[in-house]
């Protein structure tokens, strides 16, 4: 299921509802998977973007990992970072079979997220987690690839805004196929079981 996050600032408190729609092409998940199957969708087929190390980076770059990529912006109070909290702690649970996935963090705030910010705030979680930025067309056109929803609310001509934005995470098997969505609040365990299913090859 997609989820849409709205958030909204108040003072320092932040007002998150989330949402739920079916996707596009979605047959929901299969036998022995948990999430949401959406293996052959017509969408979400790559990207090019820059990694906070400055390296351009597209999906082949990881060919051999479970791929999982979520959109997000580092300002976000709430979904964002419990999002980034969940995969460490599916990282965790892997334990060596960590190494062979690889978290990837798109911002859709690239005016806010600079390489640097993004440098400090995506490793904090975990050292291998990557994040990506592009420029606003680059970030508009790899969203609508992906049917993502995002939208600047508040103080849209200054820098206090926050971003509604869609909250599912995207998973690719090792040889780079989408293969899964993830709701946004799945249990660690959960996702460990689809993630190392995908590592055995199903």
């Amino acid at each position: 299921m997609f989820a849409l996050l709205r958030c909204g600032i108040a003072g320092l408190a932040a007002l998150c509802v989330l949402t739920a729609c079916s996707p596009e092409g979605s047959g929901g998940s299969r036998e022995g998977f948990a999430n949401t199957d959406i293996t052959g969708a017509n969408y979400a087929n790559g990207f090019r973007l820059t990694d906070d190390h400055g390296q351009v980076r597209t999906l082949a770059d990881y060919k051999g990992k479970v791929v999982t990529l979520f959109f997000g912006y580092t300002q976000c109070p709430d979904v964002c970072p419990t999002n980034l909290l969940n995969m460490a702690q599916v990282m965790r649970e892997l334990g060596a079979d960590a190494d062979k996935v690889q978290v990837l963090f798109v911002t859709i705030d690239p005016e806010r997220d600079t390489q640097e910010l993004l440098a400090q705030y995506v490793p904090a979680f975990d050292p291998r987690f990557v994040g990506l930025y592009g420029d606003l067309a680059t970030t508009q056109a790899v969203a609508r690839d992906f049917k993502v929803f995002y939208q600047k609310q508040g103080d849209v001509q200054g820098g206090r805004y926050t971003v509604d934005h869609s909250t599912g995470t995207y998973v690719y098997d090792p040889q780079g196929r989408l293969r899964l969505y993830i709701k946004h609040g799945e249990k660690p365990a959960v996702i460990v079981a689809d993630l190392k299913r995908l590592l055995a090859g199903k």
